[in-house]
């Protein structure tokens, strides 16, 4: 050992403590996490999304906020089994997600007004189409506010309700990680199902079908999802992905969406149930987390308006890693949102610097 870099080290270090941290980026986070020496108990205090500040019953124009995280309990569209409902009170109950993202090098919250702003009211636990009215009005105030909505559901249906407020000024662009491509149409007297959001918003007018990719896509429902390929969206199966990595499945993503306005919609089923059983459709041969996680910090510069993770039913979930794989899928959708935010209000100052 060398002696000299002992010595350094124990005088630098021997009487630290835990909250002691030099590097001045570290510090810089370390100061909104400490009090002293000590740290918040994550398993306290009551449970909020990514531990975010709570705000009850908030008016979006009077709120202020850059991120808004809200849940939607609703799963009414579901085709399989039920229990989607529950997935906003999961992953509020995931203890120890951020503040920090280490391959982006960001704690989001920092000089961010973000808060978790309670569950979308919904108006009836049986009518799936009131639902769909509630969540858009919902979402639609704070897009007019001027807040990015970040989204935990509820089943895969409520994505076109989002869109909807999202899209509602001109089309949007989207990253759709899942096994399905949810581009079906109406079943049974019913078009709010969680099998076809993506159709109803393309033919909405809220989603542009060219700047849309679909990747993770597999299983046995293929033949459903014609309206993908004949409207223009790209489609990357599991296979696919496999095949060719994350590092081109991204830059062909990047390539989908370019500059323009873009929505993100993660299911939870893209993941492979060994990692993420707790879900209403599982199919088997899907995407690792850390592919998962690899393919979202990549889409660090995309000009994100608004973000969901939908999908989670705990009571299939034993350990509970599927909330807490979506609890990091909706902080990694935080940190892009955050990303963004900074582009476009740098992007504001320039012009008025102008």
């Amino acid at each position: 050992m060398d002696q000299d870099r002992l010595r350094a080290l124990r005088e630098k270090y021997g009487e630290a403590r835990g909250g002691d941290i030099f590097d001045p980026h570290f510090r810089r986070v370390a100061d909104s996490v400490f009090q002293g020496e000590r740290r918040a108990l994550p398993y306290t205090s009551p449970a909020t999304l990514l531990a975010a500040p709570f705000l009850a019953a908030p008016v979006p124009a009077e709120a202020g906020l850059d991120i808004a995280l809200m849940g939607v309990p609703m799963d009414l569209g579901v085709t399989n089994r039920s229990g989607a409902r529950f997935g906003p009170r999961a992953v509020r109950g995931v203890e120890r997600i951020g503040p920090y993202e280490h391959v982006l090098r960001l704690a989001p919250f920092d000089g961010c007004r973000a808060a978790d702003v309670g569950d979308v009211p919904l108006s009836s636990r049986y009518d799936v189409g009131a639902c769909h009215a509630d969540i858009e009005t919902a979402v639609r105030g704070w897009v007019e506010a001027g807040t990015v909505p970040l989204v935990v559901g509820g089943d895969h249906s409520i994505s076109q309700a989002i869109l909807r407020a999202v899209g509602r000024d001109r089309p949007v662009g989207m990253i759709h990680i899942d096994a399905h491509c949810d581009t079906s149409g109406p079943f049974e007297g019913c078009r709010f199902h969680h099998g076809g959001p993506f159709r109803a918003a393309v033919l909405d007018g809220v989603l542009d079908p060219q700047r849309v990719i679909q990747i993770g896509i597999r299983g046995a429902a293929e033949y459903l999802w014609e309206f993908s390929f004949d409207s223009g969206m790209t489609v990357v199966h599991a296979e696919e992905f496999a095949e060719r990595g994350v590092a081109e499945v991204l830059a062909q993503a990047l390539a989908v969406v370019g500059d323009g306005p873009t929505y993100i919609s993660f299911d939870i089923d893209s993941v492979d149930p060994g990692f993420a059983p707790g879900t209403g459709t599982p199919e088997v041969g899907g995407l690792a987390p850390r592919e998962v996680l690899a393919l979202l910090r990549g889409l660090s510069g995309v000009d994100v308006v608004g973000a969901d993770v939908v999908e989670v039913a705990p009571q299939y979930d034993a350990t509970s890693n599927t909330a807490h794989i979506a609890a990091q899928v909706l902080f990694t959708e935080f940190c892009l949102a955050r990303l963004a935010l900074d582009r476009r209000k740098a992007r504001g100052a320039g012009r008025g610097a102008g």
